[in-house]
C-alpha cells in the first residue's frame, strides 16, 4: 500500500502533508470534498457515493489515494487498470463507459494502463500544489505495477469561451501552443502529461461542451 510524506508549500511556508490510500473511514469526508470541488453546473449525480467508494477500495485499493494536510483530508485521486491499444488512441469513449459510471467494475487486473477516473482537491487547499502531487503518486503506481502508461481524459473547462471560433481540436492545439491557458489542460501539461487527441461526449460538462482531451504519461522504465 502507498504512503508518501512530503512538504507542500503555502506560498513560502512548508506544510507537512501525506498521500495515502483512502479507506472506508474516509468516505464521508471524500463525498464532502467532491461537492466542494465540483460545484454546479457540474452534475451532482456524477459526485461519488458510498457504494462507488466501496468498489474503489474493494477492486483496486492501490489506485485509490487521498491527500491529508494537518490531519484533514484535502483531496483524492481514483484510478483503475484497463487494456489500452495505442492504435485506437483517438477512438472515442465516455467517462461512463470506461469507469462503469464511477463504480470501476471495468477494472482489469491484468491491464496495461492506469486510467484516472477522478481527481479533486478541496478549494481551500488548491494553492498547495496537491493535485500535482496526487497525479505524481499515480506515476509511482504505474512504475511499481510495471504498467505502460497513465491515461486519462482531462476536462477543457475554458473551451466554452472559445467554442464559437475554435473546434475542440483547435482549442487543444492553442493551449499546447501557449496561445491559450486552460485550468485543467494546462495543469496536466505541467504534470508531465502529453495529449493524444480529443474525445467528444466524454462527460456531461457545460464548460467543456462535453469534450475532453485524452492525455497520457508513459512509463520511462519500459
Amino acid at each position: 500500500m502507498y504512503t508518501k510524506s512530503f512538504y507542500a508549500f503555502d506560498g513560502k511556508v512548508p506544510v507537512p502533508a501525506v498521500i495515502r490510500n483512502y479507506t472506508a473511514a474516509d468516505f464521508d469526508e471524500l463525498i464532502t470534498i467532491q461537492s466542494e470541488a465540483f460545484p454546479p453546473p457540474y452534475p451532482a449525480e456524477l459526485l461519488w457515493n458510498r457504494e462507488q467508494l466501496n468498489k474503489h477500495v474493494e477492486l483496486f485499493p492501490e489506485g485509490a489515494l487521498c491527500a491529508e494536510v494537518n490531519s484533514e483530508l484535502a483531496g483524492s485521486v481514483t484510478s483503475l487498470k484497463i487494456h489500452f491499444n495505442e492504435e485506437s488512441a483517438h477512438h472515442s469513449h465516455t467517462w461512463s463507459e470506461v469507469t462503469a459510471d464511477g463504480y470501476i467494475t471495468t477494472h482489469q487486473p491484468d491491464g496495461n494502463t492506469l486510467y484516472i477516473a477522478d481527481l479533486c482537491v478541496r478549494p481551500k487547499f488548491r494553492k498547495l500544489g496537491l493535485g500535482k502531487e496526487l497525479v505524481q503518486s499515480l506515476y509511482h503506481v504505474v512504475v511499481e505495477q510495471k504498467l505502460e502508461r497513465l491515461l486519462g481524459a482531462g476536462r477543457m473547462p475554458g473551451y466554452h469561451k472559445e467554442a464559437s471560433r475554435l473546434s475542440a481540436e483547435a482549442y487543444l492545439a492553442e493551449v499546447i501552443g501557449g496561445q491559450l491557458a486552460d485550468p485543467v489542460i494546462t495543469f496536466l501539461l505541467r504534470c508531465g502529461r502529453s495529449p493524444l487527441g480529443v474525445t467528444a461526449d466524454y462527460l456531461e460538462d457545460e464548460e467543456s461542451c462535453n469534450y475532453a482531451a485524452l492525455m497520457e504519461w508513459r512509463n520511462p522504465f519500459l
